[in-house]
């Protein structure tokens, strides 16, 4: 009997959780989430984390497992995550992937080349010139270098563009191609089910979501991680902005709007992306439930 991952993606507030979790359920099966914001237990309203009546319906795994204290990457996760497929594969020949992460998805379905050692003095040139001249020019100098990875990323996270730019540096080569050189092989047939719908509705969610949000307490959140906000776990949307305004450098008003801006190019971002997977069936968020279900079972029966 073959085993299948079903892997649902798309642009961040589109609806993936709660679709993940009726087909999780009609499938009897787990979640693993590889949204790479949700690993860590600190960042909860930020990181739109499953409600608790959510994660209640049924197992998950990945979410909000780690401190933002640990050091954790994709080559980590890629590791973990097929750990618990083969546990899971052994109790059902079905499970679901959901996230919006898409290094951390094609770490799964993939999986990641080993990175060459790259000269340290590298790194600490990008970081000295995000510290003295900010994000944008590196984002810049890695659209030219690497495109592909520009439109994947967050690069509103210079921790990954600094990562990314490394290795363009240091090796010549796009950070890109060394996640694409091979693909492993795996013990699983993927089920790709994109969500999407107009860009408009996407971000008119967005803006809502962060709305409540910031009535759910998201301030409160950033204002107890504040202190902590040098760490790679926090330099992301949601939290930065919010960080700046807390030191005085914008007003809240100001900072909400980010938030709102840097989401809505982030999932602009995500959509570029996965349109170049052709694999990837899509439908849209107002597709009845059980429709997809049954695309699911029809590509299951064809294999």
């Amino acid at each position: 009997m073959n085993n299948y991952l079903i892997t649902i993606v798309g642009p961040t507030a589109i609806g993936k959780t709660s679709l993940s979790i009726e087909i999780a359920k009609h499938f009897n099966t787990e979640i693993i989430s590889s949204d790479s914001r949700q690993f860590y237990k600190e960042m909860h309203i930020g990181t739109a984390v499953p409600s608790t009546e959510e994660l209640n319906q049924l197992k998950h795994h990945f979410i909000q497992n780690l401190s933002i204290h640990e050091n954790y990457n994709v080559g980590q996760f890629e590791k973990d995550a097929i750990i618990i497929l083969k546990k899971l594969f052994k109790k059902q020949n079905i499970v679901v992937m959901v996230g919006g992460s898409g290094l951390y998805l094609d770490a799964v379905l993939k999986g990641l080349d080993n990175f060459p050692i790259i000269d340290p003095s590298i790194r600490r040139n990008l970081k000295l010139q995000q510290e003295e001249k900010g994000i944008k020019p590196l984002q810049e100098q890695l659209k030219i270098l690497d495109l592909e990875t520009f439109q994947k990323i967050d690069v509103e996270n210079h921790q990954r563009v600094i990562r990314a730019l490394e290795i363009c540096i240091g090796t010549g080569k796009p950070f890109s191609s060394f996640l694409t050189d091979k693909i492993i092989q795996r013990n699983f047939i993927p089920i790709k089910i994109g969500l999407t719908t107009d860009r408009n509705i996407i971000y008119d969610r967005i803006n809502k979501r962060v709305d409540i949000m910031i009535a759910s307490g998201l301030l409160d959140e950033v204002k107890t991680l504040f202190k902590h906000k040098h760490l790679n776990a926090l330099q992301t949307v949601g939290y930065k902005e919010l960080f700046n305004y807390l030191e005085n450098k914008i007003s809240l008003e100001f900072a909400i709007e980010e938030i709102k801006k840097n989401t809505r190019r982030f999932a602009k971002r995500q959509l570029t992306w996965y349109r170049k997977d052709n694999e990837i069936t899509w439908f849209d968020l107002t597709e009845n439930t059980q429709n997809i279900i049954d695309f699911i079972k029809t590509k299951i029966i064809k294999e």
